[in-house]
């Protein structure tokens, strides 16, 4: 193992996103992870937390960077703002050979997927042809974040993706469970799970000015979920490995709907 992790640490150019923020604790925990792996670390995150920003791109206002220190900026704008300026402008005289997002701060699980900065920091480096892994570690409100848990075994699994490879067009999505790292009960690669109920909160204030104003949250109703799905892995205290497609297509659907089109 050590031969293998000194082989990587003279070649890997590694940058670190999130979307909780420059200065969230879970960035500084992938950045410590990520400099055991290679001496050529690029840390280019928001600004400001971006939670739930998903896979926008900032076009209507101008982005700004803030160096922070060597090899460490701060981008005004969203995780994939700092991605596309990473790849394009900060590190453009060689491209990184691994992009880590995260570790985010609760999980990215079945349909967070889709809201998720976190995911779409690494969507966009597949899309710019970067190997790209999400890195998220579930706690439970209102115990603390075990950061120990995803510190202990992450750097391990990147080394085991990254030997045995994975697709163009694939990025992974990590979640490690909300237990002790000696809890740990292994590593699954899973599909996406499905939650069974999302009720959609709508909590209505009114301001000093009695203008009305809104903040919107989900209550989720935890059931049992599918043997190999992300959801389930979780539930059972093991570490999820999500291989996630950037091509959405349907092939069912695909085929079902050719036959109604003919002609």
């Amino acid at each position: 193992m050590a031969k293998k992790s000194s082989a990587h640490r003279s070649k890997l150019r590694i940058l670190v996103c999130n979307d909780d923020g420059v200065q969230a604790p879970g960035i500084k925990t992938l950045e410590r992870i990520a400099r055991t792996l290679s001496d050529d670390v690029w840390v280019v995150a928001p600004e400001t937390e971006q939670s739930a920003a998903s896979h926008s791109l900032t076009l209507r206002d101008p982005l700004r960077i803030r160096a922070i220190s060597k090899r460490r900026y701060a981008v005004d704008g969203t995780p994939t703002d700092a991605v596309v300026l990473a790849v394009q402008n900060i590190v453009k005289d060689r491209r990184p050979d691994l992009l880590l997002s995260g570790i985010n701060r609760g999980a990215n699980l079945a349909e967070d997927v889709t809201y998720s900065g976190t995911v779409a920091a690494a969507i966009e480096g597949t899309i710019l042809g970067i190997p790209s892994i999400a890195l998220s570690q579930v706690f439970r409100y209102p115990h603390p974040v075990k950061w120990s848990t995803a510190e202990h075994f992450a750097a391990r699994l990147i080394l085991d993706a990254l030997a045995a490879g994975w697709p163009g067009g694939v990025l992974l999505n990590v979640n490690f469970p909300d237990v002790p790292a000696v809890q740990v009960g292994g590593v699954e690669v899973t599909r996406q799970g499905r939650r069974g109920t999302s009720d959609l909160v709508i909590d209505e204030r009114v301001d000093a000015r009695n203008v009305p104003y809104y903040w919107i949250g989900y209550r989720r109703h935890r059931g049992p979920s599918p043997e190999g799905t992300d959801l389930a892995a979780i539930a059972a205290g093991r570490i999820s490995v999500s291989p996630l497609s950037l091509d959405l297509s349907n092939e069912a659907a695909s085929r079902r709907l050719r036959g109604s089109f003919k002609g």
